[in-house]
């Protein structure tokens, strides 16, 4: 009889900062689908400032169209040319796409056992690839789950210095409607985690 390798245990409270990066990972990624939509519009927050963004989110998710949402993430992120928002480490560091905070997170995937999916084309270092990547790093999808040293560290370098102003862009946009609240609970989520790690740290 031959031993199966355990499943790394992960706290609950690790499982649930993983689930709400790949929420936000998904929903940044492209429009959200009919049935991304119906779960989100299933979720329910607590009282605190982040229950109470996601609570908002949901009664969003209720009453918008896949159809709708669309052409908003089309107007926000893609555009004539361009959309409203550029969501890249890149430009929101640099002021150009393609510069060296992308070749930073690069060498920093390849440290990690980090991969870009196939079917992605977009620079790395978008913000739904950023969101994914932490993620993993907390779940180990790409192998052990990463100490919290690890995914301080990766979060300090790749993810606070950018990505609640993102987020603070993305509340106030003139085209967000249903993506208003998605920036209202990256932000408060960043700031928790900005606050947590600083804590680990001391």
């Amino acid at each position: 009889m031959t031993a199966t390798p355990a499943t790394p245990q992960i706290a609950e409270e690790d499982r649930l900062r993983a689930d709400l990066y790949n929420f936000l990972g998904v929903l940044l990624s492209g429009p959200p689908d009919e049935m991304l939509l119906s779960q989100t519009a299933g979720l329910s927050g607590d009282e605190g400032e982040l229950g109470q963004a996601i609570t908002t989110l949901a009664r969003m998710a209720k009453v918008t169209k896949p159809k709708t949402l669309e052409s908003e993430f089309n107007k926000l992120f893609i555009g004539l040319g361009r959309g409203e928002l550029l969501p890249y480490a890149s430009y929101y560091l640099t002021g150009f796409l393609n510069e060296k905070p992308l070749a930073t997170l690069r060498q920093d995937m390849s440290r990690l056992g980090l991969a870009r999916a196939d079917n992605v084309f977009e620079p790395e270092d978008n913000i739904a690839s950023l969101m994914e990547m932490m993620a993993a790093l907390i779940v180990g999808r790409f192998g052990a789950p990463a100490p919290l040293p690890a995914q301080r560290d990766f979060f300090n370098r790749q993810i606070a210095p950018w990505a609640g102003h993102f987020f603070s862009d993305l509340e106030a946009a003139k085209n967000s409607v249903f993506y208003a609240p998605v920036g209202t609970v990256g932000r408060l989520f960043m700031e928790i985690e900005s606050e947590g790690f600083r804590m680990s740290g001391t």
